[in-house]
């Protein structure tokens, strides 16, 4: 019997090649018309649609198992165990388009075509989680059975929208279409500010994906709250800076603490929540030593406010403080006087 060997055409359609000892059947290379599909794992398998060749016992669907990873080109790529390594050689690659992120996915649009040379896209979507790695750039966790995990990998910098979302763009390369195109994927999030040397952009819905990335040390003003960090490229011999500037307003509430409602260009507000040890200066300031929430943990910030931005609350607390004593608040926590 002749052996069966696999490979991915253009139009990620598996192509069967027979070779080898010599039979009754002649070698011949055919497309096996059909799709790719993902499991709860992350494991793909291929389903044929097409007829099979007479004489050859293949089963209906091929499953490929390995290990997931993004390509500089951004196509997703399968470096197949030894199990699928025999039919299908060391590692196939589905050319297409990442559609969109989620806050526990990723969807991949396949291309392909059918015998009557119809265009198609059908989706791909890998579970899993989004964070960032050491360098600060983007990763997708890739979901595994047993608790494992694939890390893709996108080399490229993100940057941030006039709504202050976390973006992330790269050029598709004209392979099947003519001319290249700018892909824009957009992470629905908001920033969460808890340490020093560190500033969060937390995924919106029901999800554990979080972005922590290294900065230098957090400038906070009475405008504005600013990071900057530095992406690491393997293009690049110095890292790629980002400015990250949060303006909006202070202000004290009882039930609350010390609150920064951060203003967004699409008119959306967004609050991010401190402890605070809170000292009264000279020159009518305030000053405030930040803790984060919820461990309420000093972050090692000092805050200085003029007093007459803090309304409401704010002044019936200032009163404690024109006593000499030096109080604390805690985040999330009522306070009283």
């Amino acid at each position: 019997m002749p052996r069966i060997r696999y490979e991915i055409d253009p139009y990620n359609r598996l192509v069967l090649n027979s070779y080898g000892e010599k039979s009754d059947l002649p070698e011949f290379r055919q497309v096996l018309d059909g799709r790719f599909m993902v499991d709860g794992n992350n494991e793909l398998t291929y389903r044929i649609k097409a007829p099979l060749p007479e004489g050859m016992e293949i089963p209906n669907q091929l499953r490929l198992t390995g290990d997931w990873a993004l390509t500089d080109d951004h196509a997703l790529s399968l470096t197949l165990d030894k199990s699928s390594r025999e039919t299908f050689g060391d590692k196939i690659t589905l050319e297409g388009d990442i559609l969109d992120v989620k806050g526990n996915s990723l969807l991949f649009a396949v291309t392909t075509v059918t015998k009557k040379h119809t265009r198609s896209i059908y989706v791909l979507e890998l579970g899993g989680s989004w964070k960032a790695d050491d360098n600060n750039r983007i990763t997708f966790h890739a979901r595994k059975e047993g608790g494992r995990y694939d890390i893709l990998t996108f080399m490229g910098a993100w940057d941030m929208n006039d709504d202050f979302q976390l973006v992330y763009r790269y050029e598709e390369k004209a392979l099947i279409r003519k001319k290249s195109q700018t892909h824009t994927l957009v992470f629905a999030g908001r920033w969460v500010v808890k340490e020093k040397f560190r500033i969060t952009y937390a995924l919106s819905g029901d999800t554990d994906s979080v972005f922590s990335f290294k900065t230098g040390a957090g400038v906070f003003r009475e405008g504005d709250i600013r990071y900057e960090a530095g992406i690491g490229l393997v293009s690049k011999a110095d890292p790629v800076k980002r400015i990250i500037t949060l303006s909006g307003k202070w202000y004290l509430k009882r039930d609350l603490g010390l609150a920064f409602e951060a203003r967004y260009g699409d008119k959306r507000t967004g609050t991010i929540v401190f402890g605070a040890d809170i000292r009264l200066l000279e020159n009518n300031t305030v000053s405030f030593r930040l803790k984060n929430d919820p461990e309420n943990r000093d972050i090692g910030i000092e805050l200085k406010l003029s007093h007459n931005i803090l309304k409401g609350d704010g002044q019936a607390f200032l009163s404690i403080l024109a006593s000499g004593a030096e109080t604390t608040i805690n985040a999330g926590v009522a306070w009283r006087w």
